[in-house]
Protein backbone atom coordinates (compact mmCIF):
# COMPACT_ATOMS: atom_id res chain seq x y z
CA UNK A 1 0.00 0.00 0.00
CA UNK A 2 1.43 3.37 -0.99
CA UNK A 3 1.89 6.12 1.54
CA UNK A 4 -0.40 9.14 1.61
CA UNK A 5 2.38 11.31 0.13
CA UNK A 6 2.86 8.91 -2.78
CA UNK A 7 -0.86 8.93 -3.53
CA UNK A 8 -0.94 12.71 -3.23
CA UNK A 9 1.84 12.91 -5.83
CA UNK A 10 -0.30 10.86 -8.22
CA UNK A 11 -3.28 13.15 -7.62
CA UNK A 12 -1.16 16.27 -8.18
CA UNK A 13 0.25 14.82 -11.39
CA UNK A 14 -3.32 14.28 -12.62
CA UNK A 15 -4.75 17.63 -11.50
CA UNK A 16 -1.71 19.88 -11.95
CA UNK A 17 -1.17 21.20 -8.44
CA UNK A 18 -1.90 20.66 -4.77
CA UNK A 19 -4.27 23.64 -4.88
CA UNK A 20 -6.26 22.02 -7.68
CA UNK A 21 -6.55 18.80 -5.68
CA UNK A 22 -7.69 20.64 -2.56
CA UNK A 23 -9.99 23.18 -4.23
CA UNK A 24 -13.52 23.52 -2.80
CA UNK A 25 -13.10 20.92 -0.07
CA UNK A 26 -16.15 20.71 2.18
CA UNK A 27 -15.69 22.26 5.62
CA UNK A 28 -15.04 19.82 8.45
CA UNK A 29 -16.90 20.87 11.60
CA UNK A 30 -15.92 20.15 15.18
CA UNK A 31 -18.00 17.88 17.40
CA UNK A 32 -19.51 20.92 19.11
CA UNK A 33 -20.35 22.58 15.79
CA UNK A 34 -22.11 19.41 14.62
CA UNK A 35 -23.95 19.18 17.94
CA UNK A 36 -25.24 22.73 17.44
CA UNK A 37 -26.90 21.94 14.10
CA UNK A 38 -30.67 21.83 14.77
CA UNK A 39 -32.32 18.43 14.43
CA UNK A 40 -34.64 19.73 11.71
CA UNK A 41 -31.59 20.36 9.47
CA UNK A 42 -30.46 16.77 9.93
CA UNK A 43 -33.92 15.56 8.94
CA UNK A 44 -33.99 17.95 5.99
CA UNK A 45 -30.67 16.66 4.68
CA UNK A 46 -31.76 13.06 5.18
CA UNK A 47 -34.92 13.84 3.20
CA UNK A 48 -32.92 15.51 0.46
CA UNK A 49 -30.73 12.45 0.04
CA UNK A 50 -33.71 10.11 0.11
CA UNK A 51 -35.62 12.12 -2.48
CA UNK A 52 -32.53 12.45 -4.72
CA UNK A 53 -31.93 8.70 -4.87
CA UNK A 54 -32.58 7.64 -8.45
CA UNK A 55 -33.57 11.18 -9.51
CA UNK A 56 -31.57 14.05 -10.95
CA UNK A 57 -30.31 16.27 -8.13
CA UNK A 58 -31.33 19.29 -10.21
CA UNK A 59 -34.97 18.21 -10.01
CA UNK A 60 -34.76 18.10 -6.21
CA UNK A 61 -32.84 21.38 -6.11
CA UNK A 62 -35.61 23.10 -8.07
CA UNK A 63 -38.32 21.56 -5.91
CA UNK A 64 -36.55 22.08 -2.59
CA UNK A 65 -38.25 25.28 -1.37
CA UNK A 66 -41.65 23.65 -1.98
CA UNK A 67 -40.53 20.41 -0.33
CA UNK A 68 -39.44 22.36 2.75
CA UNK A 69 -42.84 24.06 2.82
CA UNK A 70 -44.73 20.77 2.37
CA UNK A 71 -42.92 19.29 5.38
CA UNK A 72 -43.31 22.46 7.50
CA UNK A 73 -39.57 23.10 7.58
CA UNK A 74 -38.97 19.50 8.65
CA UNK A 75 -40.18 20.15 12.17
CA UNK A 76 -39.01 16.85 13.64
CA UNK A 77 -41.81 16.27 16.14
CA UNK A 78 -44.47 17.23 13.60
CA UNK A 79 -43.08 14.89 10.94
CA UNK A 80 -42.50 12.08 13.43
CA UNK A 81 -46.14 12.17 14.50
CA UNK A 82 -47.49 12.49 10.97
CA UNK A 83 -51.15 11.53 10.74
CA UNK A 84 -52.31 9.12 8.07
CA UNK A 85 -54.35 11.95 6.53
CA UNK A 86 -51.23 14.08 6.19
CA UNK A 87 -49.28 11.12 4.79
CA UNK A 88 -51.86 10.55 2.07
CA UNK A 89 -52.06 14.28 1.37
CA UNK A 90 -48.28 14.36 0.87
CA UNK A 91 -48.22 11.52 -1.61
CA UNK A 92 -50.73 13.46 -3.69
CA UNK A 93 -48.83 16.74 -3.29
CA UNK A 94 -47.20 17.79 -6.57
CA UNK A 95 -44.69 19.96 -4.69
CA UNK A 96 -42.73 16.87 -3.60
CA UNK A 97 -41.55 13.57 -5.08
CA UNK A 98 -44.70 11.53 -4.56
CA UNK A 99 -43.16 8.26 -3.40
CA UNK A 100 -44.96 6.63 -0.45
CA UNK A 101 -41.87 4.62 0.62
CA UNK A 102 -39.70 7.74 0.62
CA UNK A 103 -42.22 9.82 2.55
CA UNK A 104 -42.60 7.02 5.10
CA UNK A 105 -38.80 6.78 5.43
CA UNK A 106 -38.64 10.48 6.24
CA UNK A 107 -41.24 10.01 8.98
CA UNK A 108 -39.31 7.02 10.35
CA UNK A 109 -36.12 9.06 10.41
CA UNK A 110 -37.90 11.83 12.29
CA UNK A 111 -38.90 9.30 14.96
CA UNK A 112 -35.31 8.06 15.09
CA UNK A 113 -33.91 11.57 15.44
CA UNK A 114 -36.25 12.19 18.38
CA UNK A 115 -35.02 9.00 20.03
CA UNK A 116 -31.34 9.78 19.48
CA UNK A 117 -31.77 13.40 20.60
CA UNK A 118 -33.52 12.21 23.75
CA UNK A 119 -30.54 9.98 24.57
CA UNK A 120 -27.69 12.31 23.54
CA UNK A 121 -29.07 15.85 23.65
CA UNK A 122 -29.25 16.24 19.88
CA UNK A 123 -28.76 14.10 16.80
CA UNK A 124 -25.73 16.20 15.90
CA UNK A 125 -24.20 15.51 19.31
CA UNK A 126 -24.27 11.78 18.61
CA UNK A 127 -22.73 12.22 15.17
CA UNK A 128 -20.17 14.75 16.39
CA UNK A 129 -18.98 12.50 19.21
CA UNK A 130 -18.63 9.44 16.99
CA UNK A 131 -14.87 8.74 16.68
CA UNK A 132 -13.38 9.33 13.24
CA UNK A 133 -11.29 6.16 13.53
CA UNK A 134 -14.58 4.22 13.41
CA UNK A 135 -16.26 6.15 10.60
CA UNK A 136 -17.24 2.81 9.04
CA UNK A 137 -19.17 2.10 12.23
CA UNK A 138 -21.03 5.39 11.86
CA UNK A 139 -22.05 4.46 8.32
CA UNK A 140 -23.23 1.07 9.56
CA UNK A 141 -25.29 2.77 12.30
CA UNK A 142 -27.00 5.05 9.77
CA UNK A 143 -27.81 2.11 7.53
CA UNK A 144 -29.00 -0.17 10.35
CA UNK A 145 -30.99 2.25 12.50
CA UNK A 146 -32.02 4.88 9.96
CA UNK A 147 -34.39 4.47 7.03
CA UNK A 148 -32.94 4.52 3.50
CA UNK A 149 -29.63 5.90 4.76
CA UNK A 150 -27.36 3.16 3.47
CA UNK A 151 -24.94 3.40 0.57
CA UNK A 152 -24.06 6.83 -0.69
CA UNK A 153 -27.04 8.51 1.00
CA UNK A 154 -25.56 8.20 4.47
CA UNK A 155 -22.05 9.12 3.34
CA UNK A 156 -23.15 12.25 1.53
CA UNK A 157 -25.38 13.25 4.43
CA UNK A 158 -22.38 13.25 6.74
CA UNK A 159 -20.14 15.01 4.23
CA UNK A 160 -22.58 17.84 3.60
CA UNK A 161 -23.31 18.30 7.28
CA UNK A 162 -19.59 18.67 7.97
CA UNK A 163 -18.61 15.38 9.61
CA UNK A 164 -15.04 14.30 8.87
CA UNK A 165 -15.71 11.57 6.37
CA UNK A 166 -14.84 9.44 3.38
CA UNK A 167 -17.10 8.46 0.51
CA UNK A 168 -16.93 5.18 -1.38
CA UNK A 169 -17.16 6.79 -4.81
CA UNK A 170 -16.05 4.77 -7.83
CA UNK A 171 -12.76 6.70 -7.85
CA UNK A 172 -12.02 6.11 -4.15
CA UNK A 173 -12.83 2.42 -4.53
CA UNK A 174 -10.54 2.24 -7.58
CA UNK A 175 -7.64 3.63 -5.52
CA UNK A 176 -8.37 1.27 -2.63
CA UNK A 177 -8.36 -1.64 -5.06
CA UNK A 178 -5.10 -0.43 -6.61
CA UNK A 179 -3.54 -0.32 -3.12
CA UNK A 180 -4.70 -3.86 -2.33
CA UNK A 181 -6.98 -2.72 0.49
CA UNK A 182 -10.08 -4.36 -1.03
CA UNK A 183 -10.90 -6.08 -4.30
CA UNK A 184 -14.23 -4.27 -4.83
CA UNK A 185 -16.56 -1.82 -3.10
CA UNK A 186 -16.75 -2.94 0.55
CA UNK A 187 -19.84 -4.82 1.68
CA UNK A 188 -18.62 -7.19 4.40
CA UNK A 189 -17.47 -6.31 7.92
CA UNK A 190 -13.98 -7.55 7.01
CA UNK A 191 -13.78 -5.28 3.97
CA UNK A 192 -15.05 -2.24 5.86
CA UNK A 193 -12.53 -2.92 8.61
CA UNK A 194 -9.76 -3.01 5.99
CA UNK A 195 -10.95 0.31 4.51
CA UNK A 196 -11.06 1.95 7.94
CA UNK A 197 -7.61 0.65 8.83
CA UNK A 198 -6.17 2.06 5.60
CA UNK A 199 -7.72 5.48 6.16
CA UNK A 200 -6.53 5.46 9.77
CA UNK A 201 -2.98 4.69 8.62
CA UNK A 202 -3.02 7.47 6.00
CA UNK A 203 -4.41 9.87 8.60
CA UNK A 204 -1.67 9.01 11.07
CA UNK A 205 1.00 9.42 8.37
CA UNK A 206 -0.25 12.73 7.07
CA UNK A 207 -2.09 14.47 9.89
CA UNK A 208 -4.87 15.18 7.38
CA UNK A 209 -8.55 14.56 8.05
CA UNK A 210 -10.61 11.83 6.41
CA UNK A 211 -12.34 14.30 4.10
CA UNK A 212 -9.03 15.47 2.65
CA UNK A 213 -7.68 11.93 2.33
CA UNK A 214 -10.87 10.86 0.56
CA UNK A 215 -10.43 13.71 -1.94
CA UNK A 216 -6.78 12.80 -2.58
CA UNK A 217 -7.68 9.16 -3.18
CA UNK A 218 -10.48 10.12 -5.56
CA UNK A 219 -8.33 12.52 -7.58
CA UNK A 220 -5.50 10.00 -7.78
CA UNK A 221 -7.78 7.57 -9.62
CA UNK A 222 -10.05 9.69 -11.81
CA UNK A 223 -9.12 11.24 -15.17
Amino acid sequence: MRTYEEILEIAVARKGSVDAVMADLMEVKSADQLAAIPDDRWLAMMARGIFQAGISWKVIENKWPDIEAAFYGFDVARVAHMSEDWFYDLIEDTRIVRSPPKVRAIQENALWILQVAGEHGSFGRRVGDWPEDDFAGLLTWLKKDGARLGGGTGSYLLRYMGKESYIMSASVVARLVAEGVVDKAPTSKKAWAAVQAAFNQWKEESGENLTTISRVLAYSADG
